[in-house]
Parts: C-alpha cells; structure tokens; sequence
C-alpha cells in the first residue's frame, strides 16, 4: 500500500516486479491459485511467487532448477495452447488463476480464447451455471521494450482482438506504474465471467499514483486527470493508455510547457478499455464524463500502447474525428534502443509534441523537434544507446 506520491515521476520500479509481489501475497493465502507461465516467470520478473510454491514438477531435478515439487502451483510449459486449457479447466472447478506470457505471443491462443468467451456469453443465459472466475491474462515483455529479440517479438494484436467483440466479455487493462499493477490484480481476481488482459512492462517505470489513486481509476470510468501536470481550462488535451505512451505524453507536456509558455495542456490516463468504451465491462466512461474530462472540443493528441486505429475507434464513440491525432504501434521496429523504437512508430515525446507545433503552425518547432529525432537515430545506429534520456 502506497498512501502517497510526494513527487510523481522521479522514482522509477517495474511493474511487473510489483504485479508478481502481490501476486505471491495472493498464492500464500489462497491454495486454489495457480500461475500458468510458458517459462519466463523469472525473466518477466513475477519469481516472488517461488517464494511462496514451486513449480510443478515430477521428473528428476538437479541442483541448479528453481524449486520444483509434485504439488507445486507454478505451471511452467513451453505451449500456450496446452496452459490456457489447463488454466480453463481449473477455473471451471472454482479456482483461480492468472496465465502470463510475452505480448507477442499471446496471440497464439486467440481461438481458444474467443472460444471462451463464447461459452462464458452462452452460460450466462443458463440459470443453474455458476459464475466464473475470470480469465486473466497478463502480457508482459511488451512491443515498446523488446530491444534484444526485435521485431519477432513485437505485436499488441490480441488487445485490438479482445476490443472488437461485441459480446462485451473482455476488458484491456493498462496500468500506468507499478501501483496501478498492484490494483490492476486485485480488479482481476475480483471478476467473474469475463477475460482481462493486462499489459505491463517488466522494466522500471516512473511511478505517478498512490494506492488510492490507482484503486479510484476503476470506479472512474477507466479514465482520470493527472493533475500535477494539469491545466484548468487547456488548449489541447494528451491522453494514453500504457505506461510507456503515458510517460511519453507527460514528457511531451513538459517539454511543450518550456517551447510554447502560454499554452495550457491536460492529460488524462486511460487505465480500461472494452468493446467500443473507454473503461472496463462493469463499469463504462459515459458521454457526459468523457467532456468533463477531455473538454467539448479541444483537440486530442493520443498515444496508445496497441494499435492507433483501435484506441481510435473507441475514441470515435466519444469524439468528433476531427479532434483525435492518434499515436501507436505501427508495426515498425526492430532489435533497437528503447526511444528510436518509439521513435520508428511515430509514439516518442517529439512526436507527440509536434502535433501541437503543426496545429500552432510553429515551424521553428517543427523543424527543432525533427531534428533532435533525426540526430537520435543516427546516434543510436552509431552507438547502440539513445540520445535522448527516458
């Protein structure tokens, strides 16, 4: 429990690191959960749950596995396909569970996902079914941060999957830092009759919210106003849902606030997103508190961890067209530095920033914040690491 942030975004943890801290909490006080991970436990930085089980395990060890026994409740397999039955069929005899895997990777068992979605709408409608436990998914080892294994490993799709059912079965969680992790797993194990995916980096991230904060998100509307880096009545509104894009939308406020002083800037993070709705299933942001939060007209300058056209479409239910200027992954990238890999996808803080030097027709600033990404890339070709400092 964090009561509070004295200075938001000058300390740095990993989200994931976090998100596997209370998860280890959970797995000691209830013995019907089970973690289902395709091995990588360890390197997305979730081990603290090999303090509390072990991995399941029936062979003979040798000195240097991590702990392993017959009854361990860490089920580590090289085939998503054959964990996610597995995690169905726990879920179905009234445990928990929550199956993490590399984003690029999930996508493997979109049809068995959507075939659960299927039976969870239908069982609904049958009075003598239980309600289910949710199905969780955790995606970690995300697009933005895969700078050793490239390009292979660089795709949001089953986040646009899960947003484009009608069935409203399915919510898309983004936790801004390691608090909003920690609040994102107790909204997971807390849900019934639908699938979550959450998506988180497993590297340090800046932390802005308390736990207070982080909880008040989901009674919000999935949507809330920074105000430490918040105007009162601003000229252009920046909104992003993940923690890599908000950091970016942040940093691209501040460095509008030196370029163009008597602008006035608002960002409101989007932590839920469902079918058609900014929020979760059970709890939708209505019209009325899209305006208050985004103003009746001002012009919105998004930065989406997934695909730009999916953030869009939802925003289109909210928003004149007009209005939205939206940022994402692109399908570019490579084995690259963290910056020229948001960089490649149009997503990076000068990017954002010069969608506001365009619409002021500051072409001073333009050419300034051009420059300074031509210069990065060269630099990061050249030396491996980024010029400019996240």
């Amino acid at each position: 429990m964090i009561d509070v942030v004295e200075h938001p975004g000058t300390e740095y943890f990993s989200p994931a690191r976090s998100f596997g801290g209370v998860m280890a909490e959970y797995m000691a006080k209830h013995d019907d959960f089970y973690l289902f991970s395709p091995d990588e436990t360890t390197s997305n930085k979730l081990d603290a749950v090999y303090n509390v089980s072990s991995r399941a395990w029936d062979l003979p060890r040798t000195d240097f596995d991590l702990p392993e026994s017959f009854d361990g409740r860490i089920i580590e397999l090289l085939s998503e396909n054959t964990l996610f039955a597995c995690m169905v069929g726990h879920l179905a005899a009234g445990g928990t569970a929550i199956m993490t895997s590399y984003e690029a990777f999930f996508s493997i068992i979109t049809a068995q996902v959507l075939q659960q979605i299927k039976f969870l709408s239908q069982s609904a409608r049958v009075d003598w079914r239980p309600a289910y436990p949710a199905v969780n998914l955790l995606s970690t080892s995300t697009c933005w941060r895969q700078d050793h294994n490239g390009f292979t490993h660089q795709s949001p799709a089953l986040i646009s999957t899960l947003l484009s059912l009608p069935s409203r079965r399915a919510n898309c969680l983004f936790p801004v830092d390691d608090v909003a992790a920690e609040s994102a797993f107790i909204y997971m194990l807390s849900s019934e009759n639908v699938v979550n995916l959450t998506t988180i980096n497993k590297t340090d991230q800046p932390r802005w919210l308390d736990s207070h904060q982080a909880d008040a998100q989901y009674s919000a509307g999935g949507a809330t106003i920074f105000d430490f880096v918040s105007d009162e009545q601003p000229d252009y509104v920046f909104t992003a849902a993940g923690d890599i894009p908000s950091r970016e939308a942040i940093a691209a406020i501040a460095i509008l606030r030196q370029d163009l002083p008597n602008l006035k800037f608002r960002f409101v993070n989007i932590l839920a997103l469902c079918y058609n709705a900014i929020g979760t299933t059970d709890h939708q942001l209505t019209p009325d508190e899209f305006t208050r939060l985004f103003t009746p007209s001002r012009p919105i300058i998004a930065n989406f961890h997934g695909y730009p056209e999916t953030l869009r479409s939802i925003l289109t239910q909210y928003a004149a067209p007009a209005r939205l200027h939206v940022h994402g992954f692109e399908e570019h990238g490579s084995t690259t530095t963290p910056f020229e890999m948001l960089s490649l996808n149009h997503a990076s803080r000068y990017h954002l920033a010069l969608d506001i030097a365009k619409l002021t027709g500051r072409d001073d600033l333009i050419a300034k914040y051009q420059k300074i990404l031509h210069d990065n890339s060269a630099y990061a070709q050249a030396h491996g690491v980024d010029q400019v400092k996240l």
